[in-house]
């Protein structure tokens, strides 16, 4: 990479001389030293910032000192100081400077990142690499402003925004069932969130339901390892139809008039929905997340997005753990945390608990029947369980009754809330 083309020394001699034509700029200015190729403007850059933020004025006297007289001629001399405080006749066309700046500092860094996986391409696996680059690339495409440098003023900001809005009960996704949004306030941005059960206890018409209903507002993405994409519109067409399941396996001869009416009102609800379906059957962390980015696009991030996993365990892993499952569940299930920061979407996993839940008395779940990773409760911002009594006997009082158990909630109570599950529709309803 020829360095001595990515750079412009008038634009960046340009950003910092306009500072000392008007030091109020220096509150508006997103470039950060690091930007700056040259080495005595990164450091008087940072001498700029470190005066504004002691409240000092910044000139060429105030410069100097925070510099230090004996650093001087590492930049030049008071000389340059001088020349460069003079140098532009108006700060006007500062924020074109500024973007200039910033513009020749993103070449530079993709130079570097891609000299980087062109490296890691001859040695490592090849899936990392890409999505490792990919991670390095879009963080490049990001404003200057978001450059992060730890400050918490806008976070503050935000904060006081948000106080003095009216939010409402709910805000996040909604999964459709009143008593678990007010436990929730509805599934976070940013958030994993991960739903186990046993088999067959129902996990697979839970999430499918919160699905369909989130939908309808939001964006809801299914990664199905397990199901295929028909099977699973079979599933939603008969809960939102109010069609039994079983006649939907034969509806030439089972339907009646009804279950047709169903069927058209439910087609014509999911056509109209935001619902995607990924059925590949060996899906890698790269594949959903490429997936989900594009989706992240195309939907220009108007709306809030609903990543649900069926299931957490059958996601393939890197193959440097291969010979160690706990350590691929691990990393699997800090990439899907990584993915939802990443690119702000709500992720629901499904994950498999131990047959450990089997051999104790009291059957409902507990963080430790997590299987293969204590990993796993440690990313997880909300962990809820599903048990169902009559899972278990037959004779139960609680038949078709199914607890949502929340066990762990980063930033909310704890809970259980009780739903009816009508198996012969795979719809979920509150009690």
């Amino acid at each position: 990479m020829d360095a001595l083309r990515l750079f412009s020394q008038d634009a960046e001699e340009a950003v910092v001389g306009a500072l000392f034509l008007d030091e109020g700029l220096i509150r508006e200015c997103t470039i950060q030293p690091e930007h700056l190729y040259i080495t005595r403007l990164k450091r008087i850059l940072w001498a700029m910032k470190r005066l504004d933020e002691k409240g000092k004025p910044i000139d060429v006297i105030s410069v100097v000192e925070q510099i230090g007289t004996h650093n001087l001629e590492k930049i030049g001399g008071i000389a340059y100081i001088t020349q460069l405080a003079g140098s532009v006749p108006s700060s006007a066309n500062f924020h074109y400077y500024q973007d200039t700046v910033f513009q020749y500092y993103q070449k530079r860094r993709t130079g570097e990142i891609a000299a980087k996986i062109m490296e890691q391409a001859r040695e490592e696996d090849i899936g990392s690499t890409i999505q490792t680059g990919i991670n390095q690339l879009l963080s490049i495409g990001q404003s200057a402003k978001d450059e992060d440098s730890g400050s918490i003023y806008s976070s503050l900001t935000d904060i006081y925004e948000d106080c003095e809005t009216e939010m409402g009960d709910i805000t996040g996704i909604s999964s459709g069932f009143g008593k678990l949004d007010l436990l929730t306030g509805g599934f976070q941005d940013s958030d994993l969130i991960v739903i186990g059960a046993r088999p067959s206890v129902g996990k697979t018409a839970f999430a499918l339901n919160i699905a369909a209903h989130a939908a309808i507002e939001h964006i809801a993405v299914i990664f199905s390892l397990e199901m295929g994409k028909k099977q699973l519109l079979k599933r939603a067409t008969s809960f939102i139809g109010n069609i039994s399941t079983q006649r939907m396996r034969n509806p030439r001869k089972e339907f009646q008039d009804s279950d047709w009416m169903g069927l058209t009102d439910a087609m014509g609800k999911l056509s109209l929905s935001n619902l995607h379906i990924f059925d590949r059957g060996a899906m890698d962390i790269n594949y959903i997340w490429s997936k989900v980015r594009q989706l992240r696009k195309m939907y220009d991030g108007e709306k809030r997005m609903l990543v649900v996993i069926d299931y957490l365990q059958l996601i393939v892993g890197d193959p440097k753990h291969k010979q160690n499952r706990q350590a691929e569940i691990s990393a699997i299930s800090r990439e899907l945390k990584h993915m939802a920061r990443e690119l702000n979407v709500t992720v629901m996993a499904l994950s498999q608990l131990s047959r450990g839940v089997e051999s104790r008395q009291n059957k409902r779940p507990l963080l430790s029947d997590l299987r293969e990773s204590g990993q796993i409760e440690q990313d997880a911002d909300l962990i809820a369980f599903l048990y169902r009594d009559d899972y278990y006997n037959n004779e139960s009082k609680e038949a078709n009754v199914v607890e949502v158990i929340l066990a762990k909630q980063r930033n909310g109570p704890i809970g259980t809330v009780r739903l009816d599950f009508h198996k012969e529709f795979g719809r979920f309803k509150e009690v």
